[in-house]
């Protein structure tokens, strides 16, 4: 695991408990699906939560991120509650959107996260907005577009990164490469190199580790620096994999990826597993300051489920408020 740009034993414990805190949440969302307490589907972000991490961890809290339909990591990551977050899934008015975004539509601008979306490579025109809007008001805020590896078949992406790349936009486009567009590997939909594409366009692309939170977040604190001083675009490839389905629904996945390949991630390649051990074998941390934290957590986010699950519904009568008409 590679070292971190600090060595400061509370930001490192901060990193953990955050990737715990993404895992905790979303085994909690699945129970809740799985139970019939929340209606519609979700996307689990299980497995990847280094990314989400190890990213936003380089961001202020006046930085923005735009996000996809896996975007549960990437909330938390930013600063979100987990009171409001399960009761914005379970549809609740003390949810983030008041109950109207649900799972694919969580924002939260007031920690910069300007918002999950259900459409594939949605959010990018939002992100290079943003980075245009910070440009235009000289502000040095930074803007991160979260995205998978399936979107980079969007034209959307090949529009924005061209303006970008013109007007030096302080945005990172953040890959996903979980190995899977749905239900087909990336492969199979994505010809040539991924980070070639940016490349075709003079912007600077990494591919790095996306189990490595150290290596995500040295990069990542690198790229945002240098884009604070104007020097961006840039795009990462961030190699990473989802342990669920592509939904909650999605339980017999063997007819697209084996047994085998799962256990090899979840055994080998966990992000939460391998930084423990990081954090044990270099002294920072024993087991059980680490079981204490994830106790800690558990406790936190069952009872946000019992408050999110007792909150009440909006009226009905903000039905035709806070959305917008043609």
């Amino acid at each position: 695991m590679e070292n971190g740009p600090n060595t400061n034993t509370d930001e490192y414990l901060r990193i953990y408990a955050q990737m715990a805190r993404i895992r905790t949440f979303e085994d909690n969302a699945n129970q809740l699906y799985l139970s019939a307490k929340m209606p519609g589907l979700t996307h689990m972000y299980s497995g990847q939560e280094a990314v989400a991490v190890g990213i936003c961890e380089a961001l202020r809290t006046t930085d923005k991120v735009t996000s996809t339909h896996r975007g549960h990591g990437h909330c938390v990551a930013k600063g979100a509650n987990f009171k409001e977050m399960f009761c914005e899934l379970l549809g609740k008015e003390e949810g983030y959107c008041r109950g109207k975004g649900g799972s694919m539509h969580i924002a939260d601008q007031s920690n910069g996260n300007l918002g999950a979306n259900a459409i594939v490579g949605g959010s990018m025109g939002i992100a290079t907005g943003a980075a245009f809007s910070a440009k235009l008001l000289g502000t040095d805020d930074v803007t991160v577009c979260f995205f998978g590896d399936g979107a980079t078949a969007q034209g959307l992406l090949y529009e924005v990164m061209n303006m970008a790349a013109l007007w030096k936009l302080p945005v990172i486009y953040a890959c996903e490469n979980n190995g899977y567009s749905e239900y087909t590997k990336t492969a199979e939909i994505a010809a040539g190199s991924i980070t070639a594409r940016a490349e075709a366009f003079g912007i600077e692309a990494h591919t790095v580790d996306g189990q490595d939170v150290l290596a995500v977040n040295a990069l990542s604190e690198r790229l945002v620096a240098r884009a604070r001083r104007g020097e961006g675009p840039f795009f990462i490839e961030l190699m990473t994999y989802r342990y669920h389905g592509h939904h909650v629904g999605d339980i017999n996945r063997e007819y697209y990826r084996t047994k085998d390949e799962e256990k090899h991630w979840r055994d080998d390649r966990d992000p939460i597993t391998l930084f423990a051990r990081h954090l044990m074998s270099e002294g920072i941390a024993t087991a059980e300051d680490l079981d204490a934290i994830r106790a800690g957590i558990k406790d936190e986010a069952s009872a946000a489920v019992a408050y999110a699950l007792a909150a009440k519904y909006p009226d009905v009568s903000e039905v035709d408020m806070h959305v917008y008409a043609a």
